[in-house]
């Protein structure tokens, strides 16, 4: 499909960061792809949210940051959503290896586990109760692999996490963020002394931050509304007064994990209201984008089919097959494939919500998931250095 922007593997992709950075302050064991300049500490940045399009688009609310975007963007991976973009980060892997294939993924125990809250819904339709799965299915064996943390954190460096407070010791820290030092803040200003003091550090250290209200502010008003554009400001102040501050030898770079997209909330496919999306169904997982679609044995040509009639050009309606082997989650591991939807629905416009299963999401205005260049496409900004 002509506009679907697949993953990029040769180097240039979110989970190529870490490893690039680390290189760059003279790590051995890991290989620069993306061009960071030699450093003795690194910061990584993500603005949850802020896709190279939407940059793009919106230069005059974010001059510095525009200022910085001087190179080809990155891919996200696949889905183009939160708890899979900050796990391919954080281990320089794809979904398929990594495990953390959705926002809602199938579990062992039938049911659908939520990353983000780590807990699982395990009706599935109209019961929205969930329960925690951090003994039944720990994150450590959900996503296995040593993260590019823990890796640095061997080698000696000076590892923080510069994340939101409440973030300690849930799931997907657990999963993807473990390793160094964690670093709870609660405001711009927490975040930028965690930043600077990592900055100033006698080194090697490498810091990872993250702020999320460009991508909450997208999701309730829309990406590029007032809110969302007032938003913007703030964060690009926010950069700059970083980048000016740094010291030499230090490199900030500023990353997302996906973009996103407008789509209106009356035109939408309800799955919870469609017959023609249950029939066959045993559970529907992943988000308004991009949903993972698991069938009753027997059943999957007839959802296959289903499906595709309803969305039509809408989107792209495929096999789990063809998706792996399309590379979209890049090498999938056996462990991995049962997580994956039978039948994937990656959408062109508009999104599949459930209105009674996900009611909250299902009013959004601003969504991700897909496999669009808004969605898919993230900036890497650097500034700094100058010399380790």
């Amino acid at each position: 499909m002509d506009w679907m922007i697949a993953p990029d593997p040769t180097g240039r992709a979110l989970r190529d960061v870490l490893p690039s950075m680390l290189s760059a302050m003279g790590v051995e064991g890991f290989t620069d792809t993306i061009g960071i300049p030699p450093c003795r500490n690194a910061l990584v940045l993500l603005i949850d949210g802020l896709g190279h399009e939407l940059l793009r688009e919106h230069a005059s609310d974010a001059p510095f940051l525009a200022s910085l975007q001087n190179a080809p963007p990155l891919t996200a991976g696949f889905p183009t959503t939160t708890v899979t973009s900050i796990t391919s980060l954080a281990t320089g892997r794809c979904a398929g290896e990594h495990g953390v294939v959705g926002y809602t993924f199938a579990e062992p125990g039938g049911g659908l586990l939520h990353p983000l809250s780590w807990t699982a819904r395990s009706a599935p339709s109209g019961d929205d109760e969930r329960a925690s799965m951090l003994e039944k299915w720990p994150p450590e064996q959900v996503q296995p692999h040593t993260t590019v943390l823990e890796r640095a954190e061997a080698a000696d460096v000076d590892v923080r996490t510069a994340v939101p407070h409440h973030f300690h010791g849930t799931g997907l820290t657990r999963a993807s963020l473990r390793a160094g030092r964690f670093r709870g803040v609660r405001e711009l200003g927490d975040l930028a002394a965690e930043l600077l003091d990592a900055a100033t550090s006698p080194g090697p250290t490498l810091c990872y931050g993250y702020h999320g209200g460009v991508d909450l502010l997208g999701h309730i008003h829309g990406p590029g509304s007032v809110q969302w554009r007032l938003q913007l400001r703030q964060v690009d102040a926010f950069v700059q007064m970083v980048a000016e501050q740094l010291p030499p030898g230090a490199v900030l770079g500023v990353v997302a994990d996906h973009g996103m997209v407008e789509i209106d909330p009356t035109g939408v496919i309800d799955a919870d209201s469609d017959p023609a999306l249950q029939e066959g169904v045993r559970l529907l997982g992943g988000e308004v984008r991009a949903r993972h679609v698991y069938t009753w044995p027997g059943a999957r040509e007839d959802v296959l089919a289903a499906w595709r009639e309803t969305i039509g050009d809408r989107g792209s309606v495929l096999t789990a097959e063809d998706a792996v082997e399309a590379g979209y989650f890049g090498p999938v591991s056996a462990s991995v494939r049962p997580r994956i939807g039978d039948v994937l629905a990656i959408m062109r416009t508009t999104g599949v919500v459930r209105s009674v299963v996900e009611p909250g999401e299902s009013t959004l205005r601003g969504h991700h998931g897909s496999l669009t260049a808004a969605e898919q496409w993230v900036p890497v900004l650097l500034t700094g250095a100058e010399g380790p």
